[in-house]
């Protein structure tokens, strides 16, 4: 759907954006990571066609952006992190100014601002000033100007800064039954936020893509190891050294006693080998009951600290 292709963008002789080389599949989340600065909003701006790439090529759905940028643009909605929302209209008036600027045909204007505003919930402030909405709602309105001509690709960035908790379980919720609909680009510093809806994970630093995979497999790649809590009613001594007594575990420890007869170990195994079979079969032959096994992945906020952290470091050992 989106491709990308050695894309650079220069400021003079800041090097913004670095030979980038991604594509987005039609009908994926795509959740799009790193630190301020890093060249997400240049990326995000360059695939709009609001911002022109110094080198490489981006199109959509075969059309060039730079060759046919009224067709790209037609197929986009966007909602950047300070949404252009003209504060002296009404949400009505505004929604409409956006239909008309986007070419929705009149006949169907009035479905598609009911839809956008239903979906962000903001129907019962429509007759209102702009400029006398909440932080909140101003967002909301953000997301519906970007609905407006149900486009099939959705670039959001931070959709969810300013709402409050129940909010932005609603906004995740409604992106992902976007996603049934729309391609999207999900740009947000909550990370558990993409972790729950996104299929795919981008996350760059300085300009350059440092990983592209699923939450799981980041987490399987940097862990190297398999990691498992088990709590189970067993002496503590016998447990640990029966358990580092299996093959292919590494590592066997206790994390102490958070039930009454019980004993919580870590247990650590080599990569690719999974233990909970012989875990299960130990503890089952000693008469062990197991309450608790629970894999110890890496969260998308460690593995997106571990990634820059450890670029940076090889930048500067380089």
């Amino acid at each position: 759907m989106i491709q990308v292709e050695n894309v650079t963008k220069r400021y003079g002789q800041r090097l913004a954006v670095d030979r980038l080389n991604f594509r987005v599949d039609k009908g994926e989340i795509l959740g799009f990571l790193g630190p301020n600065g890093a060249g997400k909003s240049t990326t995000m701006n360059m695939i709009t066609g609001y911002l022109s790439a110094t080198e490489g090529s981006i199109s959509l759905d075969g059309h060039d952006i730079l060759e046919e940028p009224e067709a790209v643009k037609r197929q986009i909605g966007y909602m950047p992190e300070l949404p252009p929302l003209y504060v002296d209209m009404t949400v009505r008036d505004f929604l409409s100014f956006v239909c008309e600027i986007k070419g929705v045909p009149r006949q169907h204007r009035r479905e598609h601002m009911d839809r956008a505003m239903s979906l962000l919930k903001i129907a019962d402030v429509r007759g209102r000033l702009i400029k006398n909405l909440s932080k909140g709602y101003k967002q909301r309105v953000g997301v519906a100007q970007a609905l407006i001509g149900n486009p099939p690709v959705l670039i959001l960035d931070e959709p969810t800064i300013g709402l409050d908790p129940q909010q932005i379980i609603e906004t995740r919720n409604l992106i992902r039954d976007l996603g049934r609909q729309h391609t999207i680009i999900l740009s947000s510093h909550i990370l558990p936020e993409v972790q729950a809806v996104c299929s795919r994970v981008l996350i760059i630093n300085k300009g350059r893509i440092v990983a592209s995979d699923t939450p799981e497999n980041l987490s399987k790649g940097l862990v190297g190891e398999n990691k498992l809590t088990l709590r189970v009613a067993a002496p503590e001594t016998d447990i640990l050294a029966a358990v580092r007594g299996l093959e292919h575990v590494t590592k066997a420890s206790s994390a102490g006693s958070r039930e009454a007869g019980t004993i919580d170990i870590l247990v650590e195994a080599k990569r690719d080998h999974d233990i909970r079979r012989p875990l299960f079969a130990l503890c089952a032959k000693a008469d062990w009951p197991i309450l608790m096994m629970k894999s110890m992945d890496l969260t998308l906020e460690d593995i997106f600290l571990n990634l820059v952290t450890e670029e940076m470091e090889e930048k500067e050992v380089s």
